[in-house]
C-alpha cells in the first residue's frame, strides 16, 4: 500500500512537470526566447500566502541558513525539473524490483 502511495505521487508529481514544461514552451514560444519560470515565481503566482507561510514555518523550526541555502536554491531552479526530480525520486522510492527465481539446471 505504501509503494502504491509513493508511485502515485510520483504520478501526480509528474504530471505538474509536464503542465510547467507545457507552460515553458509557450511562452518560449511567444517570446522566441528560452524561457524557464522558477519554481518560486510559479508558487507566487498560484498561492502567494502557502509560500510565505512555508518560508515561516522553515526559518522558525529549522534554521534560516536552511531556508537561504537549500530551500532558496531549489526555488530558483526551473519548477519543471524540480517536479521533475521529485517524479523520479518518488517512483524509486515506490519501485518494486522483481525478484527472479533461478531454476536449478541438471
Amino acid at each position: 500500500m505504501l509503494r502504491f502511495i509513493f508511485r502515485l505521487a510520483a504520478m501526480i508529481a509528474l504530471s505538474v512537470s509536464v503542465i510547467m514544461a507545457v507552460i515553458d514552451t509557450t511562452r518560449s514560444v511567444a517570446a522566441s526566447a528560452l524561457v524557464m519560470t522558477p519554481l518560486n515565481t510559479s508558487w507566487l503566482a498560484v498561492s502567494p500566502d502557502t509560500r510565505a507561510a512555508f518560508e515561516t514555518y522553515v526559518r522558525a523550526k529549522a534554521s534560516p541558513l536552511v531556508w537561504d541555502g537549500a530551500i532558496a536554491w531549489v526555488l530558483a531552479q526551473p519548477g519543471f525539473a524540480v517536479f521533475a526530480v521529485l517524479a523520479f525520486l518518488l517512483y524509486a522510492v515506490g519501485y518494486r524490483r522483481r525478484r527472479h527465481e533461478f531454476a536449478p539446471t541438471n
